[in-house]
């Protein structure tokens, strides 16, 4: 059975955001202004949770965390995204020290913006049935939803977040691009879903601004690759 089974769109229990049909209405993201990393037994596998916004800090503690404690098996993510660049470095980390690493969204959870970088780290990659992989543009030109849920959650990244946001752009669509290819996701993921979100709303009938992926599509693009 494929581990992967939805999202919001298809769930019964979760209230679809109208202006984001395949999204939850109320992801389930934490509130914690960085990413908390919680070793944790469950079921006779250490596990380690993190959850918060993905802060410049994150890789630093995330390489230290599991270096001290070897025997994680898989990393559960909640996030409503944070620094891009962090990211990146976060799932590079995961995947060149966390050996066979499983990166799992459980179920009700969302990984969100620079979240879905960290969880395309691990070598197996599980979506629970009503996890949701949420994207938006993420090259963020022009985001001003990102900078200004950045500024709400009083996040010590926000004013390098404004001050990027034009000039690194396309330095960070690059850097993506070559980050899919390593992981071994379709890079199309970029052109066909990700680069396609709007980064602030227009007049035009379509308002979203975000997009939780289907199961066919995390299978289809290899974000998901657990059977």
């Amino acid at each position: 059975m494929l581990a992967v089974q939805g999202n919001a769109s298809s769930s019964g229990d979760q209230t679809v955001d109208p202006e984001n049909p395949t999204c939850p209405a109320e992801p389930n993201w934490t509130s914690n202004k960085k990413m908390v990393l919680t070793p944790v037994e469950k079921n006779g596998t250490k596990v380690l949770i993190a959850e918060g916004v993905v802060d410049t800090g994150l890789p630093e503690r995330l390489k230290k965390t599991l270096a001290d404690n070897p025997d994680i098996a898989e990393i559960w993510l909640r996030s409503p995204g944070g620094h891009a660049r962090a990211g990146n470095e976060a799932g590079r980390i995961i995947r060149e020290e966390g050996g066979a690493m499983i990166t799992r969204i459980p179920a009700g959870w969302t990984c969100f913006s620079a979240c879905n970088f960290v969880f395309m780290g691990g070598r197996a990659r599980i979506i629970e049935a009503d996890g949701d992989f949420m994207v938006h543009m993420f090259t963020m030109t022009g985001d001003r939803n990102a900078i200004n849920y950045s500024i709400e959650m009083g996040t010590d990244s926000t004013v390098e977040l404004i001050g990027e946001v034009e000039q690194e752009s396309a330095l960070l669509a690059t850097e993506d691009n070559d980050f899919l290819i390593r992981m071994g996701v379709s890079r199309k993921l970029l052109t066909d879903i990700m680069y396609k979100q709007k980064a602030i709303k227009t007049d035009g009938s379509d308002q979203s601004t975000r997009r939780c992926l289907t199961k066919e599509e995390a299978l289809k693009y290899n974000v998901a690759n657990v059977e």
